[in-house]
């Protein structure tokens, strides 16, 4: 007998996952793509994305990190970062599609006229399912119009070209350059979060021009035309623009000390620098950075929850994609009755948790003309964060099992996936800092948390559980001890806050499923919820994956 073959011979094997459509049988981007009016540009962008060729060049950013060069061959100080060109290659597709812009597409006054977020969601969603890591610093670059506003010189000056989607990865001012990217710089070793406890120092040189002087303990994405930085100027603590070179074309005192070692994330650049007197504009006034600041935050915040949103579709999708091809004890896996439970249970988190980034966005679109939506976009930005972001590694995890052996393996997506998750809990605002800003606004505008709620009662009327988990949400915020019941107050309100985004996209059934498990009775682990009523339907929902 010939054995020579027998080790290529390969059965109950799914074929290679690829050359898909990212966007089928997603039912919470088909709702809210049409609710954005897209006109299926959702789908064909999720077909686009799909192609075996992008998800392969996810794979090789990831595969190949950045390097930092801090000199030239000669020994010259230059502080430059170089990537892979899959990297390249990502960045200007996901420009070229409007990512880091399209929501300041509109008039030229975007602190007033903010428009597209919602469709904005749907593409960064998908996006995101096959390479995060270089989504953050479309992010922060979608995200620093909020806090330019503040200084409309510089707004004027950048926004063009922040609204442009050629990319230009090159190294030289941002005035040669046609479009642009924008980092941020904010912590510092000593303080963390605690900004306030920063000790960088920035030292007036003229008009709004000043030299910083220090060191901050992360940057994001190095490479980018100039930073948005937190110092403490002669008035305090104070928001600047700090550009890559200074307005003489020289270099400006950018001294990148090292890369971070980071858990995932690896295709993005993040490091340690120190400023040498280096040049940036103030923005806003003295003394008044974290006010300045908190409008980019915002938006980050809702990006890190549309992120992680996408993360969780890409897990499932691949879960999905092993149970419908792999037989065990003569059955497909998706036919055999515990493995259904556990993927219906799945797909019904993920259904929800996106629904409700996606109906976040779109109150970030319509919060000028509603109170109500301004409210929403306020009060539920870190709310959403929490939740999304801290469901997904243990969501991620799950779906690794579904797989095996086969999804703990390197050459699985999965593991990267499940690396990638829990950056988006960490960044811009830790759980913790996500519920105590929950609690800090229900202590100093009790009113407005408590029309959110009378808001989302409305919206959830009739829906188990949606009326005790309301009052858990008051009785936790409205305690003497509030900080110490946050979490609880966070977590319930985000639950109940998908519940209603459901509500408005998703079959009655499926509502009710989610409502029953998450809101009247305490969640179990995946496949121990009681959804057998909706399990064929959410299989049904999600198999044209």
């Amino acid at each position: 007998m010939d054995f020579t073959h027998l080790a290529d011979e390969v059965s109950n094997q799914p074929p290679p996952y690829g050359d898909i459509n990212l966007a089928a049988g997603d039912p919470a981007l088909a709702a809210a793509s049409e609710r954005a009016g897209m006109n299926g540009g959702a789908f064909a962008f999720g077909g686009q994305w799909g192609g075996s060729d992008q998800l392969a060049l996810g794979r090789l950013a990831n595969e190949n990190p950045p390097e930092l060069h801090s000199h030239d061959p000669q020994g010259r100080r230059c502080d430059v970062v170089e990537f892979h060109p899959a990297y390249h290659a990502l960045m200007a597709q996901s420009m070229d599609a409007g990512l880091h812009c399209s929501s300041w597409d509109g008039p030229a006054r975007p602190a007033e006229a903010r428009r597209g977020n919602a469709q904005r969601a749907t593409r960064l969603y998908v996006v995101s399912q096959v390479e995060a890591g270089h989504v953050c610093p479309l992010t922060m670059t979608h995200a620093a119009p909020a806090s330019l506003a503040a200084a409309p010189e510089l707004l004027r000056d950048f926004l063009p070209r922040i609204r442009a989607r050629n990319y230009d990865g090159r190294f030289v001012p941002f005035w040669e350059k046609a479009s642009v990217t924008i980092g941020m710089s904010m912590t510092e070793r000593q303080g963390g979060t605690d900004v306030r406890s920063n000790t960088t120092q920035a030292v007036p040189i003229g008009g709004s021009e000043y030299e910083i002087t220090g060191a901050k303990w992360f940057l994001s994405a190095p490479m980018s035309d100039a930073f948005l930085v937190l110092a403490q100027a002669p008035g305090g603590l104070t928001a600047f623009l700090m550009p890559r070179f200074r307005p003489d074309g020289s270099v400006n005192g950018v001294r990148l000390t090292r890369l971070k070692r980071k858990l995932g994330n690896r295709s993005n650049a993040s490091c340690e620098v120190e400023f040498e007197r280096a040049f940036a504009w103030r923005v806003g006034e003295e003394g008044r950075g974290i006010p300045t600041i908190i409008g980019m935050v915002q938006m980050t915040r809702l990006d890190c929850a549309v992120s992680s949103a996408g993360l969780m579709r890409a897990a499932l999708a691949r879960a999905l994609h092993h149970a419908r091809h792999r037989t065990a004890f003569q059955k497909k896996l998706v036919d055999q009755p515990a493995m259904a439970m556990v993927l219906a249970d799945l797909a019904l988190d993920q259904e929800a948790f996106a629904a409700l980034a996606f109906r976040l966005a779109l109150s970030f679109d319509e919060a000028n003309g509603s109170g109500t939506e301004a409210a929403h976009a306020r009060v539920l930005t870190p709310v959403a964060k929490f939740a999304v972001c801290k469901a997904a590694p243990a969501f991620i995890a799950e779906t690794m099992e579904v797989l095996g052996g086969n999804g703990y393996v390197e050459d699985c997506a999965l593991p990267r996936l499940y690396r990638e998750a829990p950056v988006n809990a960490i960044w811009e605002g830790s759980g913790n800092v996500m519920a105590l800003d929950l609690a800090r606004v229900a202590f100093r505008e009790p009113d407005l948390v408590q029309a959110i709620l009378a808001n989302l009662k409305e919206r959830t009327r009739g829906l188990p559980g949606a009326a005790s988990t309301a009052e858990t949400v008051s009785r936790c915020l409205q305690s003497g001890d509030r900080e110490a019941h946050a979490r609880r107050a966070a977590e319930a309100l985000a639950l109940l806050a998908a519940a209603a985004a459901l509500a408005e996209s998703a079959p009655t059934a499926v509502t009710e499923a989610f409502a029953a498990t998450r809101l009247a009775t305490a969640r179990g682990i995946y496949g121990a919820n009681a959804i057998d009523a909706v399990r064929d339907l959410m299989l049904e929902r999600t198999l044209a994956a």
